[in-house]
């Protein structure tokens, strides 16, 4: 028993000092910064308190970020999400040319985010992009759909949902290939038909993956950096700056590294709540067996 045990902790131990290492001794290293001030020259940091946190009380940047990202996640969660479950449904059933579907499906989450920042900066470019040259056809004038501050927001939004479906959809694939195929045949045979089948027995065999995608949709939805610092900067007017790229800008621009801890720290408990309210709210209907 004791070998075993040792056994144990030995095959943990790589993964612990790497989890440990860049991830919670980073944490509580943030989480100590932001209650210091930067340092900067010959002017060593000193603890300011709660003054960082009152800072950011009274950042309106800060309060737009915020409300950016609530925007941006309520739109590309659910679509994400919903987009991913139905590819993974018809790339499940028995195609012709099924593997160049799955294939294509799963092509945007390998490609580098940068490459794809770029295309689909050309897909916006105003007058000669893709979207304005399809627009152009039913005669509809050009648009600046990243230069403006009331649709900037939702191109960035299309970019994520068309990158990250296809990640999700290979989960979702994986979930239903492990639906016994008794199942279908006893609802065949009980004349049920393939929503009932979907909603009574599909949905709920497959709420573990649920689970663990809607967790990556919220995490994925609040790092995104690549793309806004590629396609708009943040701009206009701060339109399509989320919480993320404003720690960014504030720590290797402005060089207020404790202010950006401050932000991390905050960002970080918003996450953990929401976590903890999907595990609370979703492990009820999640059936692992």
């Amino acid at each position: 028993m004791r070998r075993d045990w040792i056994y144990a902790w030995l095959l943990l131990l790589p993964a612990m000092i790497i989890l440990i290492g860049f991830t919670h001794i980073p944490a509580i290293e943030t989480l100590i910064n932001s209650f210091f001030s930067t340092g900067r020259g010959r002017r060593p940091s000193v603890f300011v308190g709660s003054e960082n946190y009152a800072t950011l009380l009274a950042d309106p940047v800060f309060f737009k970020a915020l409300m950016n990202n609530l925007i941006y996640a309520a739109v590309t969660i659910p679509v994400s999400i919903i987009l991913a479950l139905l590819m993974a449904v018809f790339v499940n059933e028995k195609l012709s040319g099924r593997a160049f579907l799955r294939m294509a499906f799963f092509t945007p989450t390998v490609l580098p985010l940068i490459a794809v920042a770029n295309i689909w900066m050309f897909f916006y470019t105003p007058g000669f992009g893709l979207i304005d040259q399809i627009r152009g056809v039913f005669e509809y004038p050009a648009q600046n759909w990243v230069g403006q501050t009331d649709t900037v927001l939702y191109t960035m939004i299309a970019v994520a949902v068309w990158k990250e479906a296809g990640f999700f959809m290979i989960f979702y694939l994986a979930a239903l290939q492990t639906i016994p195929t008794p199942l279908r045949e006893a609802a065949a045979l009980e004349g049920a038909n393939r929503w009932y089948f979907f909603r009574r027995v599909t949905l709920p065999l497959i709420m573990p993956t649920t689970l663990f995608v809607s967790i990556n949709a919220v995490i994925n939805s609040v790092r995104l950096i690549d793309h806004i610092f590629v396609m708009t900067e943040g701009g206009p007017n701060n339109a399509s700056k989320l919480l993320l790229f404003y720690v960014y800008e504030v720590a290797f621009q402005y060089w207020d590294t404790a202010y950006a801890a401050t932000l991390t720290v905050v960002i970080l408990g918003i996450l953990a709540a929401v976590a903890i309210a999907q595990f609370y709210f979703l492990d009820r209907r999640v059936h692992y067996k």
